[in-house]
């Protein structure tokens, strides 16, 4: 099971705001094998990342098996102000999600 913690950063800058969030997750592609069995290790890995200011998406992205493990995004957008947030949400292969939100500094 992924530890499902997203770490989130919003600040802006002049009229735009740079999101920063870090992911934990274990991205395994399915082609390693466990060290002490030899069995492959299941893929295992975030699929879609979803980001919402206002309930509007500012960002869809859908990753597969080369992005690496607890992932970092970083990303800028207009249109935020401060004390405003950011909800950043990921849904994986396995069907888990995680979603946080941050406030806009």
């Amino acid at each position: 099971m992924a530890s499902k913690n997203i770490r989130i950063r919003a600040k802006m800058s002049g009229d735009v705001a740079e999101v920063k969030a870090l992911m934990s997750h274990p991205m395994e592609t399915g082609l390693r094998k466990d060290s002490k069995t030899g069995e492959k290790i299941p893929a295992h890995f975030i699929n879609e990342v979803v980001c919402e200011h206002k309930g509007n998406k500012i960002l869809v992205a859908s990753w597969g098996v080369a992005v690496s493990k607890n992932p970092y995004l970083s990303f800028k957008f207009k249109g935020g102000a401060k004390g405003e947030t950011v909800k950043v949400s990921w849904t994986d292969n396995k069907g888990e999600s995680a979603t946080d939100e941050a406030t806009i500094d």
